[in-house]
């Protein structure tokens, strides 16, 4: 059994057969494997006392930080038929290449002497124009003139009624005087009469006295009628003012009307003129629309209409366009119960779909083939999808990134928190806290009074 003498009999005997040898071995098994266990109980145990950096992991893909260097479409402006395609997905082209011509689909532009035919017409109003300037200038010489006119009619008038003034002055004069010679003559018919019935004048005497004192009275008579045709002449004189300038302020009146009718004509064929300028440059500037060009230099990715003869309408898409200039940022979206605890310049590690990695989100400094970038901008609202958007930019001071990377790629973010022992991170986990960000300053007993108590919920 102890296998001291030469002779062995380990293979004439069983010992499998024996109870007790049994009892043994399978002791030994047990121990063994409860040191084992023991041994791996410590093992883990020590390591959750290990320390993790603590890290918010997020998902996104590659883009640019400008907007002008992201994918773009290429759109028409106006609505139009494709007659003719100049590139072919995949090409570049330069900013100002031609992709795509197209024709024009709407009836009013369909004239091809539509700009000849424009220039006609605003050369047409523009000639009408300078007839109503001419017409204005013609009417404003005749309004002058009807004002010159009236002042010599008001001239004429005035002497005409200084004339009539004179000769009643002078008919009142003579008036005078014929009354007073009819005076003398009755006299000296009174005389002679009273001579005659004394018998010292005769018949003849008499008679001619009476013919004198007639003849004295029927010039009275005259130069009465003759003043009060005088005076009412002056009268019709003072009317005739009032007429004249009746009659010339309608005059002038209808001139200004005409003069306002010619400017007012005049400005509508400005308006016109304007309009139809306005039209032309439209046209113009349409038909540059047909040669649809690149908006800048890039790689045609895809082309979104097909074929020649299709009608596409304005503001859609035709082609897609990358820029072949572009600087690469990341767009991640981290969980609303994260975004307390980020802030723009911290580090963030990426990893690259496509590029091999060896990723140990605790131990970042085990971890390989990850790339380094730098939190720039987050939003300040939360995304449709629940989440809230961060852009990355690379980190210039460590290692630059994949020069092969397209836009599109996908990516897995870690931003690195707190160190914190294993045991208290699969605790956090567990429970689903979030990750510590508060920094371990004393807050004296002081500033502890002068906040507020909190209120107990109900």
């Amino acid at each position: 059994m102890l296998n001291i003498s030469e002779n062995s009999i380990k293979d004439s005997v069983d010992l499998q057969e024996f109870n007790s040898y049994k009892l043994i071995r399978q002791s030994r098994i047990k121990r063994l494997t409860l040191w084992l266990s023991l041994g791996f109980i410590l093992i883990l145990f020590l390591c959750l006392f290990l320390p993790w950096t603590q890290n918010i992991s997020a998902k996104g893909y590659v883009t640019t930080r400008s907007p002008e260097q992201r994918p773009q479409g290429i759109q028409s402006v106006i609505a139009g038929r494709l007659e003719e395609w100049y590139v072919q997905e995949g090409d570049f082209v330069e900013k100002g290449d031609t992709i795509v011509f197209i024709s024009e689909v709407k009836s009013e532009y369909f004239d091809p002497e539509l700009l000849a035919r424009t220039t006609e017409q605003i050369n047409a109003k523009s000639q009408s124009i300078d007839s109503y300037s001419e017409k204005e200038s013609a009417l404003v010489n005749q309004y002058i003139a009807l004002q010159g006119a009236l002042k010599l009619k008001q001239e004429q008038n005035y002497n005409k009624i200084k004339q009539a003034r004179n000769k009643i002055s002078m008919d009142s004069i003579d008036l005078i005087v014929y009354k007073n010679n009819y005076e003398i003559a009755t006299n000296q018919l009174s005389r002679t009469k009273e001579l005659y019935d004394k018998g010292l004048k005769t018949l003849s005497e008499l008679q001619e006295k009476e013919n004198k004192n007639q003849a004295a009275k029927a010039k009275v008579s005259v130069q009465e009628n003759k003043l009060l045709n005088q005076r009412n002449e002056l009268v019709n004189l003072t009317i005739e003012i009032q007429s004249i300038e009746n009659d010339y302020a309608d005059k002038l009146a209808k001139s200004q009307s005409e003069k306002q009718s010619a400017v007012s004509a005049k400005l509508e064929s400005v308006a016109a003129t304007s309009k139809l300028r306005n039209q032309y440059s439209n046209y113009s500037e349409r038909q540059k629309f047909y040669y649809i060009t690149a908006p800048q230099s890039g790689y045609i990715t895809k082309t979104l209409k097909k074929g020649i003869g299709e009608t596409v309408k304005e503001g859609i898409d035709i082609a897609t366009i990358m820029p072949s200039n572009y600087k690469l940022a990341v767009e991640i979206y981290a969980r609303p119960q994260d975004i307390p605890l980020l802030s723009t310049g911290e580090t963030v590690q990426l990893r690259f779909d496509g590029w091999p990695a060896i990723v140990i989100s605790g131990w970042p400094e085990s971890s390989t083939g990850v790339f380094s970038g730098t939190i720039v901008a987050l939003d300040k609202f939360i995304n449709e999808n629940g989440y809230y958007r961060i852009l990355i930019s690379p980190n210039i001071e460590k290692k630059d990134w994949p020069e092969k990377l397209s836009i599109g790629t996908g990516v897995n973010a870690f931003i690195l928190l707190k160190k914190v022992p294993i045991w208290y991170e699969v605790w956090r986990q567990l429970n689903g806290f979030p990750p510590d960000f508060y920094t371990a300053e004393k807050v004296s007993t002081k500033e502890l009074k002068r906040k507020a108590p909190l209120k107990s919920v109900k």
